[in-house]
């Protein structure tokens, strides 16, 4: 499967919203987040993706359904704040094919941090990151990798 990654509008915030509530629901696995009293996880940083000129918000579409998302933070270096694939599309190389169109976006020094405990994350970032990279874990127990993408 080939997914299509486009840059997100202000049309798709609600889209997004529910997307990262899915991403949080998987995540809560690894964090131990509770929803809030309404049902969903809130994310303080969504709104920004809209207003924010540092900020980036990609979606991934496959055969015309979201599949996914991504949200990158252009600062020094690049960070991609936060990725997910729906389980349905998962290890069918929509999330490796997804991962490395958003870093050719974005040419220069990269920063993909995981949180403790996330070893099937740290597992695919080591298969999608498509350059040497340097990877290193930290005492808390993040692990993250820094590499260096340049422009074609």
């Amino acid at each position: 499967m080939i997914p299509a990654v486009r840059a997100a509008t202000s049309d798709d915030r609600e889209l997004l919203g529910r997307l990262v509530d899915f991403y949080f629901h998987d995540f809560s696995e690894f964090d131990g987040r509770d929803v809030e009293a309404d049902g969903s996880y809130h994310y303080p940083w969504l709104d920004a993706y809209w207003t924010d000129a540092d900020r980036r918000a990609y979606l991934f579409d496959v055969e015309g359904h979201p599949a996914g998302f991504a949200l990158v933070r252009l600062t020094d270096p690049i960070e991609l704040a936060e990725f997910f694939v729906l389980r349905k599309y998962r290890r069918a190389g929509v999330g490796l094919a997804a991962a490395r169109e958003v870093i050719a976006r974005h040419p220069g020094q990269w920063l993909i941090g995981q949180i403790p405990g996330n070893e099937p994350a740290t597992a695919f970032w080591r298969r999608a990151i498509p350059v040497p990279f340097e990877e290193r874990g930290l005492a808390d127990g993040h692990v993250e990798q820094r590499f260096t993408t340049a422009r074609d």
